[in-house]
């Protein structure tokens, strides 16, 4: 009997489970894996943001739902691989082999070495392949052509357009060449794009669409006005950016979701504070609980901590990592000298403090 079809309000939702915030990049990845998990055409995706905010934590969470998941059993091989390694490969004419061999690898991880080899394809064919770091193959930097980033394109793009790609097949799979049909492959690139904001932003203002980002007037406090320029990434990219950038129309066209991570507010830094386990938090939550004692913020303590977060928008939740370690380092120093019944207590007090000495 065959299985049910993966919805994509289910997948979202086993997402959001895993990923505060970013719910344009959650709907699009749940639309392109139900497609992919039934076997239909899926337009790979691309995901521009800054770092930390939640590029990476999306992929490892499709890979824990597709792991979770009997259904999918067959449709869950993964692999994540930076592109700066595919540009290094590129310079030996190998990346698309690297990518095939990378899920065979997977395949075989899952499947066992006893397997058939066409088996093993089979669940290669019609895996996941996550690019970070994809402005990494840029094909200009510095105003200069980088080779490396051009043939890495190429061989992605070479992979993501064709049907029947050749691979020299490893010795542990008995050697030999095989035909891979690559067509059933979904693709999610993602990367910071460092410099691609100030680069529109100049477009806007000083380059070649001078005042077509207009100013407007705000009135604060006492009636006072004041004249703001609000900018959005999102509201402005084009294509013709990208490209500038360095990154090929052949290679974009094969994209067909282009997502803007936003930037974390302070309540989204606040959530991933508190609620996920790899937070600083959590951490030192443990790092208390072996010594017997509670640790315990209060809700005026964790925003103070999330504002000052806030102010290093490029750092996205990675910065939640500074401002805490300035925060606890001296409490975990000495536990026991801030312990009260049991409990280390820190209030909006001890964060500006903390905060204060820098």
């Amino acid at each position: 009997m065959s299985q049910p079809p993966a919805e994509p309000q289910e997948i979202r939702l086993a997402l959001e489970r895993r990923l505060i915030g970013q719910q344009e990049a959650v709907r699009e990845m749940s639309l392109a894996l139900a497609k992919q998990l039934g076997g239909l055409t899926a337009g790979n995706v691309l995901m521009i943001g800054s770092s930390g905010t939640g590029k990476t934590t999306l992929m490892r969470a499709v890979e824990e739902y597709l792991a979770a998941e009997p259904r999918f059993a067959g449709r869950s091989a993964v692999v994540r691989m930076h592109a700066n390694i595919l540009g290094a490969e590129a310079v030996q004419g190998r990346p698309g082999e690297v990518v095939l061999r990378r899920l065979l690898d997977r395949a075989r991880e899952q499947l066992g070495p006893s397997v058939p080899p066409e088996d093993l394809l089979a669940r290669a064919s019609a895996g996941l392949v996550f690019v970070d770091e994809i402005d990494k193959i840029r094909s200009t930097v510095g105003g200069q052509a980088n080779v490396p980033g051009i043939r890495a394109q190429e061989a992605l793009l070479t992979l993501i357009e064709n049907e029947a790609v050749a691979l020299d097949l490893p010795q542990w799979m008995g050697g030999g060449t095989a035909t891979v049909d690559a067509s059933h492959l979904l693709f999610v690139a993602a990367g910071a794009f460092e410099g691609l904001y100030d680069a529109v932003y100049d477009r806007l203002t000083v380059g070649e669409d001078r005042g077509t980002l207009q100013a407007f007037t705000v009135v604060g406090e006492g009636g006072s006005l004041s004249e703001e320029t609000r900018f959005a990434l999102r509201d402005w990219l084009t294509p013709q950016d990208l490209f500038d950038y360095g990154m090929s129309p052949q290679f974009l066209s094969r994209f067909g979701s282009l997502v803007l991570l936003d930037d974390l507010d302070v309540d989204s830094l606040c959530r991933i504070f508190l609620e996920t386990p790899q937070s600083g938090y959590e951490q030192s939550r443990a790092f208390f609980a072996v010594r017997g004692l509670d640790l315990v913020l209060s809700p005026g303590a964790v925003r103070r901590i999330a504002t000052e977060a806030a102010r290093q928008p490029r750092l996205g939740a990675r910065a939640l990592q500074g401002v805490f370690r300035r925060v606890i380092q001296s409490f975990e120093l000495e536990p026991g000298a801030f312990a009260t019944d049991g409990a280390v207590m820190i209030d909006v007090r001890e964060v500006e403090a903390a905060l204060a000495r820098g």
